[in-house]
């Protein structure tokens, strides 16, 4: 049996991201077993298949900010579904990571 490929262990980490949640691109490399590839992640969500359904609107950087005007059609975009997903930001416009981040690790 193959393993799988680093981008289906990207999206199925992605998958699991709970409704009101957000994770880090470096949270979601550490846990697909690149802590130094950040990056990578990021390219698998520009690489998500449609029909798979992966919220990668839940995937933001280190710092709560939204991902560029050209993903998601725009900032306000992704920042609609993720209020409507209870996800709750702060006056300066990012996330409130303390929170909102996953913790995957937490029972």
């Amino acid at each position: 049996m193959q393993d799988k490929s680093l981008y289906e262990r990207i999206f199925e980490i992605v998958a699991e991201i709970p409704d009101g949640c957000v994770a880090t691109y470096g949270q979601i490399a550490w846990m697909a077993g690149i802590p130094h590839a950040p990056r990578v992640v990021g390219y698998a969500m520009s690489k998500v298949p449609y029909d798979l359904n992966i919220p990668c609107h839940r995937v933001v950087n280190r710092l709560g900010e939204l991902a560029p005007n050209h993903v998601f059609g725009g900032e306000q975009q992704q920042r609609t579904l993720l209020e409507q997903e209870g996800v709750t930001f702060l006056e300066n416009g990012r996330i409130d990571m303390e929170k909102c981040q996953w913790r995957s690790f937490e029972g």
